[in-house]
């Protein structure tokens, strides 16, 4: 599917259903060439890219309950996961097979969301119990260890996203607050080196926090150079704060659209975000500071319906009290809302962006550049 915008570029949707299950988390491993999705079950499917044929070549099966996360590290080739059974497993492919390794969380609540530091010598489990657990690994027992991060966190974590100097950590919650932390660990981390966002590296410093009434949180970004963060609220609105600039301000644009449950950086001035509306939208955060929406990268025409549009088909079976069987279909690829974007590809010329949500599709965008 090919699809032409009005601003300048050609978006290539690439869609593959895997049924009607909704499709609750994914990730991607290095090359794209395979990807672990969950179907809204206890259960983390594999899958690699046969021509274009997505066929499962796994199952990982360890989570007593649904599984809330899922992060594919690049380099290392493991794979995170965590569930509502308030566990995480560590998988690595060794002979073959998929073996797990134990983390001990020591968390009383469900787990909500995982991903690894960009060194991959620890990665952060958000979770209910109003904390972040930062998790590294004990070679002299041979498991995974955790620290927690928990003031001045007052309500479930929902989203994490690390700094690309691997040290300091952004995580959004439901009291409606996004903070910058310091996850240096001393057990596995160099010394580290000062950023735009503060220098007190001390485990758990809390290095900024920005809070306003309106919505919990469900996404949290750092933008590709770390210096501006980017979090998306259950009001409609999406916020960004550069660091260079004044890292107590943050810039929030209400939108008119319904709540984004997701948000990823294109490039250091452009965020695309996606959600109930069921199509990602595309933002730019410009040198003055400003926030502008840029555009849908689907465009939605209005379905007609026998000479009537689809509303007054409603409206007009209202008035009758009729009970007639009526199709619902969205003029979006997606039917129902997207839970999740990833980036799995940037450069000059275009950039691939994957979404996932509760119609069981995934779609490979492919924004290129006249």
């Amino acid at each position: 599917m090919r699809l032409e915008m009005s601003n300048g570029t050609h978006n290539i949707a690439e869609v593959h259903s895997f049924g009607i299950e909704p499709i609750t988390c994914h990730s991607f491993n290095k090359n794209r060439s395979e990807v672990a999705f969950s179907l809204n079950s206890n259960d983390v499917i594999i899958c690699k890219n046969n021509n274009g044929h997505w066929s499962t070549t796994a199952t990982l099966a360890a989570h007593d309950l649904r599984v809330t996360g899922i992060d594919w590290a690049p380099i290392s080739n493991r794979i995170v996961t965590c569930g509502a059974d308030r566990n995480a497993y560590v998988w690595e492919h060794k002979n073959g097979v998929w073996t797990k390794s134990l983390v001990l969380l020591r968390i009383n609540r469900a787990a909500t969301c995982v991903q690894w530091s960009p060194k991959e010598n620890k990665f952060a489990v958000g979770c209910g119990a109003k904390l972040v657990a930062i998790c590294y690994f004990d070679e002299e027992n041979d498991w995974w260890l955790s620290k927690h991060i928990k003031k001045p966190i007052r309500s479930s974590v929902t989203s994490v996203d690390w700094h690309p100097n691997n040290f300091l950590l952004a995580a959004g919650s439901t009291d409606f607050s996004s903070r910058v932390f310091s996850a240096f660990v001393k057990e596995v981390d160099d010394k580290p080196t000062p950023s735009s966002w503060g220098d007190k590296f001390t485990f758990g410093n809390l290095l900024a926090e920005f809070s306003r009434p309106g919505g919990w949180l469900h996404s949290v970004r750092f933008s590709p150079s770390g210096e501006k963060l980017a979090w998306v609220s259950h009001d409609s609105s999406i916020s960004v704060v550069d660091s260079k600039r004044d890292v107590s301000q943050a810039v929030t644009l209400k939108t008119p659209f319904l709540p984004f449950m997701s948000c990823v950086w294109l490039k250091e001035t452009h965020i695309l975000t996606a959600g109930h509306d069921c199509c990602p939208m595309l933002y730019s955060f410009d040198q003055t500071g400003k926030l502008i929406f840029v555009s849908r990268i689907e465009q939605v025409q209005e379905r007609k319906t026998g000479g009537f549009n689809a509303l007054k088909k409603f409206k007009d079976l209202d008035t009758r009290a009729a009970t007639e069987s009526v199709d619902i279909f969205l003029e979006t690829t997606h039917q129902n809302t997207i839970t999740q974007l990833s980036l799995t590809s940037a450069n000059k010329n275009d950039t691939t962006v994957c979404s996932t949500g509760m119609d069981g599709q995934m779609v490979l965008w492919t924004v290129q550049s006249r």
